[in-house]
């Protein structure tokens, strides 16, 4: 009687080793891909929220900026237009207004303009409405726009100060406003803190800056940026930083109605 040779084994431990070292392998290389997309994923998006706030953000400064001074047809001009706090933001009477400090070291600005269907979008009644869509009942809009972080979410928002004298935010993530003006006869752009009362009529155009800070936290590292002042600011709390930066023409200012914008 003849054997049949034996044609069949099991796996060894060594075989088995490699075989789970290998699968371990695989499933490391995996969720390394998975997190490499997914962190690539949050970068894009935060990075397009940023984007998205800035744009707003510089879209509605601009708008007020441009419509300072603007005149109701027949009317005289709006006294006193435009005006800014360095690191600060507006406070008091609308025509001797004053500055109170910010921690976020935001700059602040007023612009006045004349409250009327043309300037503004009337509200539901048909009256002329401020920057929080507002009805206003005098015959000029004050505006104070600025930049702090909230006090419910800690997060920074650029606010705005209608006429009935009520804060709200209107765009997120803004961490810092900073604006320098342009004034007739300077060959550059000035500090608010460097202009007096009296040349605030001189105004003909402004350089807008802001600094977005991101919605996502990444890895708890020191980061970089260089911030409205062009030096190089640092950061540990793991958000990304952009600064963005827009020059407005001041259309209704005095000295532009008198060409004196050189």
């Amino acid at each position: 009687m003849t054997s049949r040779p034996f044609s069949s084994r099991g796996h060894t431990l060594l075989e088995m080793t490699i075989a789970l070292a290998l699968g371990l392998l695989i499933v490391l290389a995996s969720l390394s891909l998975y997190r490499g997309q997914r962190a690539a994923f949050d970068r894009a998006a935060d990075a397009a929220r940023i984007h998205d706030a800035a744009s707003n953000a510089l879209d509605m400064l601009g708008q007020q900026i441009q419509m300072a001074g603007f005149p109701s047809s027949g009317e005289p001009a709006v006294d006193v237009p435009i005006v800014g706090c360095a690191q600060s933001r507006v406070v008091g009477a609308d025509t001797t207004a004053s500055c109170e400090s910010l921690a976020s070291r935001s700059d602040g600005l007023q612009v006045r303009y004349a409250a009327d269907s043309v300037s503004t979008w009337p509200s539901s009644s048909g009256m002329p409405t401020d920057c929080l869509g507002q009805a206003v009942a005098d015959a000029i809009v004050t505006n104070r726009l600025y930049a702090k972080a909230s006090s419910s979410t800690g997060e920074p928002e650029l606010y705005c100060e209608g006429s009935g004298r009520q804060a709200q935010p209107i765009v997120e993530g803004i961490e810092r406003l900073r604006v320098m003006y342009w004034l007739t006869g300077s060959s550059s752009a000035s500090d608010a803190s460097a202009i007096s009362r009296e040349r605030w009529r001189d105004a003909y155009a402004a350089d807008v800056c802001i600094v977005v800070r991101g919605f996502a936290t990444h890895a708890k590292r020191r980061t970089s940026y260089i911030d409205c002042n062009g030096s190089p600011a640092y950061v540990e709390d793991g958000r990304v930083r952009q600064v963005f930066w827009r020059r407005v023409a001041i259309r209704n200012s005095p000295a532009m109605a008198s060409g004196g914008a050189q």
